[in-house]
């Protein structure tokens, strides 16, 4: 479907304002919001994205509405994940909390860039190559697998090999200069560890794009509702962060709701591949109950 300059103009509008604001409103509060601040926070996001939902009904009907709703959810679902990883960085570096809105501002900011540019080369390559969904559905399988039997400090390695990079071929100190990425010392240009944990960011988002993006993918290939329905969940990122980080190892069965999810869409592929396509709204109640009932077990069985 082509929807308007307008549209897209509206939109990009919305996410330049959107990100001053979020920018604005964590360097009102140099020591981190609170949980209720958080939570107040992350709603909004929320709240935006379902108006911004109510619009797409309104424009393009409820099929389009639906297919919006369902890749915000798979982003939002998937993002609970990453916030345990970045959470992990954060405690690696030792990054001061009141120095972390910085990097998720640069670092949410790179993976706005990041996706626009993956959803425009994936939608692309989807256009000559149907075959390619054979390729995401192995993807997001295979990611299932990990998402239940790979513990997460297993990935501590390969953020080492990158920290060792950064050092052997960047001047890196050992301490950080406030929200500063490079200083001066001695006449020469280094980085600091908060450069070292924004990249770091970066990866983790880049490694969560590969699930990501081909989940939404093979709900939709309308370029407009896969990048409006990502982004809505990325700039609210920030907020989820402070809100979950404390609290996200205790739910124990997330990543087993996270990987049915994945498990669901792969097999989903395989389904279309072969003519048979599932409705929208199915997708959207097996990715609600999939997350609710993980959510609710880690609940019930957290002191067990």
């Amino acid at each position: 479907m082509e929807y308007s300059y307008l549209f897209w103009l509206g939109f990009l509008a919305f996410v330049a304002v959107a990100i001053a604001f979020d920018l604005l409103w964590f360097a009102s509060k140099p020591q981190g919001p609170t949980t209720k601040e958080s939570l107040y926070m992350s709603a909004c996001w929320a709240s935006a994205a379902m108006i911004f939902a109510a619009l797409i009904y309104g424009y393009a009907g409820p099929n389009k509405a639906a297919e919006f709703i369902t890749g915000y959810l798979v982003e939002l679902s998937l993002s609970m994940d990453n916030v345990f990883v970045i959470a992990m960085v954060f405690s690696c570096l030792k990054t001061p909390q009141i120095y972390q809105h910085r990097v998720l501002f640069w670092g949410v900011t790179g993976a706005i860039v990041m996706r626009f540019i993956l959803i425009w080369a994936g939608v692309e390559v989807i256009k000559h190559f149907q075959w390619i969904f054979y390729v995401f559905s192995a993807i997001l399988i295979a990611s299932a697998y990990k998402m239940v039997v790979v513990r997460h400090d297993t990935a501590g390695s390969e953020d080492s090999a990158i920290l060792s990079l950064l050092e052997r071929y960047l001047n890196v100190t050992k301490e950080y200069a406030g929200e500063q990425f490079f200083v001066r010392k001695n006449g020469k240009i280094m980085a600091t560890p908060l450069l070292a944990a924004l990249l770091l960011v970066e990866k983790a988002d880049l490694i969560f794009a590969i699930d990501s993006i081909p989940a939404i993918l093979s709900i939709t290939q309308d370029i407009f509702i896969v990048f409006t329905s990502n982004i809505f969940a990325i700039i609210g990122l920030r907020s989820l962060y402070f809100l979950l980080a404390n609290a996200i190892a205790s739910f124990r069965y997330l990543r087993h709701g996270l990987a049915l999810v994945l498990l669901y869409v792969g097999i989903k592929i395989l389904f279309m591949m072969q003519g048979v396509h599932l409705p929208v709204a199915l997708s959207l109640a097996i990715i609600i109950i999939s997350l609710g009932v993980s959510i609710a077990l880690s609940i019930m069985r957290k002191d067990k």
